[in-house]
């Protein structure tokens, strides 16, 4: 790879990698699996930067995001890392109602379907489009909206606490 390439990539990493991060962070759910995808991803579009870099690089790598993580989900249990909702040693020391309520949603976001995950990153967090997501998730685009409708459900039924919240905002 030639000087000015590199220099490129390096300049678009420290633009986007944080608006890349956050796009991992809520595909995964955890901090350093965030940074494990970010990372794998990265290193294989360096290889192709130089074709990368004159087309839409950041969609590129969203994409390559979203396509990575799936075949993250397909990979056989065997081998991989646990992930606990609760680590021995840190203790709950937050008490704020808000707290709770972000990691009951958290618990209710870590427990969907991975492609009902996907769509509800790619809806919400990114604001695509279902003819998009479909595209990105390589399926038609009635079956983003039903993975929406279930996933939906799904918290609500999980994390019954935003109901009362939803609730209480429409009565102040």
């Amino acid at each position: 790879m030639d000087l000015e390439t590199r220099q490129d990539f390096t300049a678009f990493v420290g633009a986007r990698s944080h608006a890349l991060f956050r796009t991992a962070l809520a595909l995964t759910g955890h901090r350093q699996q965030a940074e494990d995808l970010l990372q794998t991803v990265l290193a294989k579009a360096y290889r192709h930067w130089g074709k990368v870099r004159h087309g839409q690089p950041e969609a590129y790598l969203r994409r390559a995001l979203y396509r990575q993580q799936v075949s993250w989900w397909r990979r056989p249990m065997r081998g991989r890392e646990v992930v606990t909702d609760r680590l021995p040693d840190v203790a709950d020391t937050d008490p704020t109602a808000r707290v709770d309520l972000s990691l009951a949603l958290r618990a209710s976001l870590d427990r969907l379907a991975p492609k009902q995950r996907a769509v509800l990153v790619l809806r919400y967090l990114e604001d695509l489009p279902d003819e998009e997501i479909a595209d990105i998730l390589r399926c038609k685009p009635t079956t983003v909206r039903s993975q929406a409708v279930r996933a939906l459900d799904r918290i609500r039924t999980l994390c019954p606490e935003l109901t009362h919240l939803a609730v209480q905002e429409v009565h102040q």
